[in-house]
């Protein structure tokens, strides 16, 4: 995996009231940019590699939808709920990564 990291600062600071003014500190906070790009690589290398699509689901008695589905391919728009986005990412890299689906138990 490659990471690239930008990173800037400036920072100016005076105790002293400048005509009567205090000085703005949030102005002068540094700020920084961190950019990730994930490589096509597969996620599961080996755990149950004969199933088409890796897909456990949990039967929970307190949530408030009847089913939540949760991320575990990294790659989704919505993380941590899942978006599909394991989809194209098996496509691309032959994995077979599904999401955590997470069940209302009926009562």
């Amino acid at each position: 995996m490659s990471m690239a990291s930008v990173s800037s600062a400036s920072f100016c600071y005076s105790k002293s009231r400048i005509g009567g003014v205090k000085p703005n500190i949030a102005a002068a906070r540094p700020r920084s940019l961190v950019a990730v790009r994930a490589e096509a690589q597969a996620i599961n290398p080996e755990i149950r590699k004969t199933e088409e699509k890796v897909v456990d689901s949990v039967m929970v008695a307190e949530l408030s939808k009847p089913l939540t589905a949760y991320c575990r391919c990294w790659r989704s728009g919505t993380f941590p709920l899942c978006d599909g986005s394991h989809v194209k990412h098996n496509k691309a890299t032959g994995d077979n990564v599904g999401p955590l689906l997470l069940k209302k138990q009926k009562e």
